[in-house]
């Protein structure tokens, strides 16, 4: 049995109606994690008997996560988990910023109230885990502040667009993680993001996320270079 099938201990059945959605975020997060490493072949059978699904769902999905570009199908050969490369991320990260910097600014013109408390609430527990120094907690409220301020921003053709990418950039971004260095500025560029929201200010929230994402980049570069040593 590979690596990948020995990783699989923890991973929890299917039970959400939505399967082909649920399975598809599952695989999403098993490669963003590294349980599916880059490289690896995707232990199908394996991961069917732990999801308690079969092998048709399966490999729809896996078609799915092939055309978001985290994995590549090999003919008669199954599916095996797709490496980074610096040109990518080099292409990828702009354009996110680009996205983010704009769901920023429509997000200030169209933002509700309900929609602002629940990006408080999320930063607020993003802030508890960075406390206590809780990488995966605090990179899933991070995360989830992204998203709402996308859905602030109204515009549904934007989302689209960024979630397209929006895996990949988290994937790199937890493989590299952060030093102490970087983990209390992107924190502290959270709280200039909220401070922005608050005062509807589109166009310094707009740069704040720009540069929000660039610093990101800086950090997966550091770390592929590191890794290239």
């Amino acid at each position: 049995m590979n690596a990948g099938a020995n990783s699989l201990d923890k991973v929890r059945s299917i039970a959400r109606p939505s399967l082909h959605e649920e399975l598809v975020e599952r695989l999403q997060e098993m490669i963003v994690d590294g349980t599916l490493a880059a490289g690896e072949k995707v232990p199908e059978r394996a991961l069917c008997e732990k999801l308690g699904v079969s092998r048709t769902p399966m490999r729809e999905a896996l078609k799915v996560l092939a055309a978001e570009g985290l994995l590549v199908l090999e003919p008669s050969r199954g599916a095996r988990v797709r490496s980074l490369t610096m040109a990518e991320l080099e292409e990828v990260f702009p354009l996110m910023g680009a996205f983010e910097a704009l769901a920023g600014e429509l997000a200030c013109r169209h933002i509700t109230p309900v929609q602002l408390r629940r990006v408080r609430e999320q930063h607020a527990r993003m802030l508890e885990c960075y406390a206590v120094r809780d990488l995966g907690g605090y990179f899933h409220h991070n995360q989830r502040i992204h998203e709402l301020i996308l859905e602030a921003s109204g515009n549904a053709t934007l989302g689209t667009m960024y979630r397209s990418l929006a895996v990949r950039v988290r994937r790199a971004q937890y493989l590299a993680n952060m030093d102490e260095r970087r983990w209390s500025e992107a924190v502290d560029e959270h709280e200039r993001m909220l401070e922005a929201l608050d005062a509807r200010d589109g166009e310094r929230l707009a740069s704040i996320l720009r540069q929000h994402l660039a610093n990101k980049f800086a950090t997966v570069r550091a770390w592929v270079e590191s890794q290239s040593v």
